[in-house]
């Protein structure tokens, strides 16, 4: 006679064992209808798993976080199932789900085409329809080899014999069709409210290119039609926002075959991060870091000492010169230690800051690459801070307005926090974890923030904060981060004299702000679908004259502008200017500033922004005034002052 309590404290008696789906049907049909799993001791399991004892019941409905995920891990196998029926020589091989959605790769003779997709598609909503029972089985792990590799589905086999032998595995069948997985699924295929597929790609068998390529088909499912309606709209407005069409379109950089995931920067783009770069110069000279230099190809000795070689040998690009192996170095914290090094270091001097705009090198794959969101080469806005226990809350506390303080300037007010805490496999002691984990809660806590906890998270040398923005168009980007680290300032031999005399290990904090440049500035492209704010713009204003007899006043206001520290063009064409402002507004040009007769005699410019807002005829006195204030006070948008 299980006794089963609810998450708001109630509970409900039952004279025999029943299902969760039983439990929720008890409680009304509405919420029978909902209902996909549920969550006992912290574990997700089917609707129709059977409960006989007196336990805690959170039940999963579609419109729950959980219960999105397990429609698109039923969806993964439904596109499956649809893709067999369809292609029955087609070999199943794994399908996760993913943000926003789910993939399912496999093995077939031919590419599938778009074609193909859109008969999958449909093929998968005519299951929906069938409403087909989802039913779970246990096998042992041989037997499930076997079961596979006389279905012919290799692959799969291939990943059962890689489980310990010891494990019986679950198995789902809906229809004809059975897959390994762990679950929870949806109770039937009708409880996928809402389907699509995406796209096609291709993705190597477990990640490595030396195995054979295969072939990825993406999707994406959510709680209802509106969501998914919403969630398209969104894809298709980050497609129109893609960096890389509008890197072309307004000149901004480009990469080639010859420098793989490295970027070649263009006049414009690299005015834009040098404005960048110059700005967290300054805003990190204000809160008294100490800017340095350290060497990119280092002796890996150090690696190995700080415990990176264990870690990420495979993503270092390593070199051997003199008989010495050398690496090129993927993060900037062991040389920030080797600065610390030199000279004994008193109480006194902490929290000492150290910054750097470091050059790293990381041996991404081949496939991974993605413009400036995923490079190999890349320049991060790293620091390091070196400070006391007593100290890591009220510096994380500062690091954190600092960091509010940027996001600001650059248009983001969306700030999600999450504390990543420590991970199976890491170094350091518990003690040490724990003094860190809480001084950051404590600082999250002390400035008043929603956070949210990820457990197993962490680096492996300590726990840390991230720090992630929403974009204009909904989606999360993680970007800054914060580190509490004990451990590598001890095994790098980094220590201070304490007030009493004694030698002591600093507690090292690794922090970034906008993580690496080249990314921010690919996310800084989407989100303003290349219309910066007026301090970042390449070009801040273009003059245009109407006809020939302007052009001497032209280059002198052009002048008199670049020698206020205003970054602007002039344009003496011999084109209608109807065509010129046209044309100079495709570039994203904040000001374009026209010039005629009447503002030869006037010292002055007719102004129109880039949105087509007519601000009238001004003086350039008075129009340098105005660009200079927007320029210092970081304006978000041109007509903020106008």
């Amino acid at each position: 006679m299980p006794t089963i309590t609810l998450p708001d404290g109630s509970q409900r008696s039952f004279d025999q064992s029943v299902s969760i789906l039983d439990v929720a049907n008890d409680i009304g049909p509405g919420l029978a209808k909902a209902t996909l799993a549920g969550i006992i001791a912290g574990k997700q399991y089917d609707a129709s798993h059977l409960i006989e004892n007196d336990i805690e019941l959170s039940i999963i409905t579609t419109n729950s976080p959980e219960g999105v995920e397990i429609i698109r891990h039923s969806s993964a196998h439904l596109m499956a199932q649809a893709v067999k029926q369809l292609f029955p020589e087609a070999q199943v091989t794994i399908g996760p789900v993913i943000e926003d959605g789910f993939f399912y790769d496999f093995a077939y003779e031919r590419a599938f085409t778009p074609e193909d997709v859109q008969s999958i598609e449909k093929r998968m909503q005519e299951i929906i329809k069938q409403d087909l029972p989802v039913e779970r089985s246990v096998m042992p792990r041989a037997e499930a080899v076997k079961f596979f590799r006389d279905m012919g589905e290799e692959y799969k086999a291939e990943i059962i014999e890689s489980i310990p032998s010891d494990e019986d595995l679950s198995l789902y069948k809906q229809g004809e069709f059975i897959d390994l997985c762990r679950g929870p699924h949806v109770p039937s295929t009708g409880k996928i409210p809402a389907v699509k597929l995406t796209k096609l790609a291709g993705a190597y068998w477990r990640g490595d290119s030396n195995n054979e390529m295969l072939q990825r088909i993406y999707g994406t499912a959510w709680e209802n039609k509106k969501a998914l309606k919403a969630y398209i709209r969104r894809i298709e407005e980050a497609e129109k926002r893609d960096h890389r069409k509008i890197a072309r379109k307004l000149d901004l950089f480009h990469i080639q075959d010859e420098a793989p995931g490295q970027i070649f920067w263009h006049d414009k783009g690299w005015t834009i991060y040098q404005a960048i770069e110059q700005y967290m110069r300054e805003q990190q000279r204000l809160r008294d870091y100490k800017e340095i230099n350290t060497p990119e190809l280092v002796d890996f000795s150090l690696w190995e000492r700080s415990g990176h070689a264990d870690k990420y040998s495979d993503d270092m690009f390593s070199l051997e010169s003199d008989g010495r192996k050398f690496a090129l170095k993927p993060m900037n914290c062991p040389c920030h230690v080797q600065v610390f090094n030199q000279g004994l270091k008193s109480y006194r001097d902490l929290p000492l800051r150290i910054a750097e705009f470091g050059s790293c090198h990381r041996n991404e794959m081949s496939g991974a690459l993605h413009g400036l969101m995923r490079v190999r080469g890349f320049v991060q806005d790293d620091g390091h801070i070196f400070c006391t226990e007593e100290q890591i809350q009220p510096e994380v506390a500062d690091f954190i307005d600092f960091l509010h303080s940027v996001y600001k300037d650059f248009g983001f007010d969306d700030v999600i926090y999450r504390l990543s805490t420590r991970p199976e496999n890491r170094v350091g002691s518990d003690e040490d974890w724990d003094k860190a984990e809480k001084s950051l809660a404590d600082a999250l806590d002390a400035q008043k923030l929603e956070w949210e906890e990820l457990p197993g998270e962490g680096a492996f040398y300590g726990p840390k904060i991230e720090f992630s923005l929403k974009d204009c168009i909904g989606r999360v980007w993680q970007l800054g981060t914060i580190q509490v680290d004990f451990s590598m300032p001890d095994r790098l031999d980094a220590e201070y004299v304490a007030e009493d005399g004694s030698r002591k290990t600093p507690v090292m904090l690794h922090r970034a702000i906008l993580g690496s440049f080249e990314r921010f500035i690919g996310i800084l492209i989407e989100h303003h679908e290349g219309r910066f704010p007026l301090w970042l713009s390449p070009e801040q204003a273009v003059i245009m004259n109407i006809t020939d007899k302007q052009s001497d006043f032209v280059k002198n206001v052009e002048n008199r502008l670049k020698k206020s520290g205003i970054r602007v063009v002039s344009d003496l064409r011999n084109e209608k200017i109807g065509f010129k402002i046209r044309e100079h507004t495709l570039q994203r040009i904040p000001y374009l500033l026209v010039v005629g007769d009447r503002e030869v005699e006037n010292d002055s410019v007719a102004v129109r922004t880039r949105e087509g807002e007519d601000l009238g005829v001004i003086t350039v006195d008075d129009l340098i005034e105005k660009i200079k204030y927007e320029i210092t006070s970081h304006a978000d948008t041109i007509a903020s002052t106008s």
